[in-house]
């Protein structure tokens, strides 16, 4: 069983009002084009943010509202909240991306991507996300992280591989970003220990561990938010 999509009620009952249409024009229109009986006491408890719409109930609203489903949800998060979003089923979006429906519909259910380079390219080009919201949206942020922490303290080269596997960005770019990382690490260590005599190697550790705290941010900012 799906729990319901992250529904904006602001943006529901703004986009009512536009229209010139009371709740109940909008429940007569989910029964008579899309044969969904609701109320419009329900259509205004969506309103006030009680209670939110089913998928299919989201779906007829906003077809009722002459919208996309996107302008109906709250910032989408998981994987079906940005399909949701684009308005796509979970067929459509399989067909587009290379997988079978049942394996990414149970990706989807998990909240595990398990989808291969060219798999993870066209999931994030058809969902629009940016590299942040790929690595959120497919539960990758703390595998990203750990990868990362070992780029920047080892070899960095040995984690291109592993990294180009988990993100949908270009080797080049991504060979880039890692050096920089490296570089930013390792004159950070250096800086702090020759600081100070005794006391540099207490605060290289302190430095270490908060570059490595903040390195997925970092990441971001150096790589840019675009897959």
């Amino acid at each position: 069983m799906h729990s319901s999509p992250p529904f904006n009620a602001p943006a529901a009952r703004r986009l009512r009002a536009a229209l010139g249409m009371a709740p109940g024009h909008v429940a007569y229109g989910l029964r008579a084009q899309y044969g969904l009986v609701v109320a419009p006491e329900t259509v205004m408890a969506w309103e006030r943010g009680e209670i939110s719409p089913s998928s299919a109930e989201l779906t007829a609203l906003a077809g009722v509202l002459w919208c996309s489903p996107g302008e109906l949800l709250a910032e989408p998060v998981t994987l079906r909240e940005h399909r949701m979003a684009r308005g796509l089923a979970a067929d459509e979006l399989a067909r587009r991306i290379g997988l079978e429906t049942s394996a990414y519909q149970k990706m989807e259910d998990t909240g595990r991507w398990k989808g291969n380079e060219r798999q993870s390219a066209a999931l994030a080009t058809v969902l629009g996300l940016s590299l942040a919201q790929f690595v959120t949206a497919t539960g990758k942020h703390e595998e990203l992280a750990e990868l990362l922490r070992s780029a920047v303290t080892t070899r960095w080269q040995a984690y291109v591989k592993p990294l180009g596997k988990l993100l949908p960005i270009p080797k080049q770019h991504l060979e880039r970003v890692l050096e920089q990382l490296h570089a930013e690490y390792q004159s950070r260590m250096v800086a702090t220990l020759s600081w100070g005599g005794g006391q540099g190697e207490a605060g290289s550790g302190d430095a270490g561990r908060e570059f490595l705290t903040g390195i997925v941010d970092r990441f971001w900012q150096i790589a840019g938010g675009t897959a």
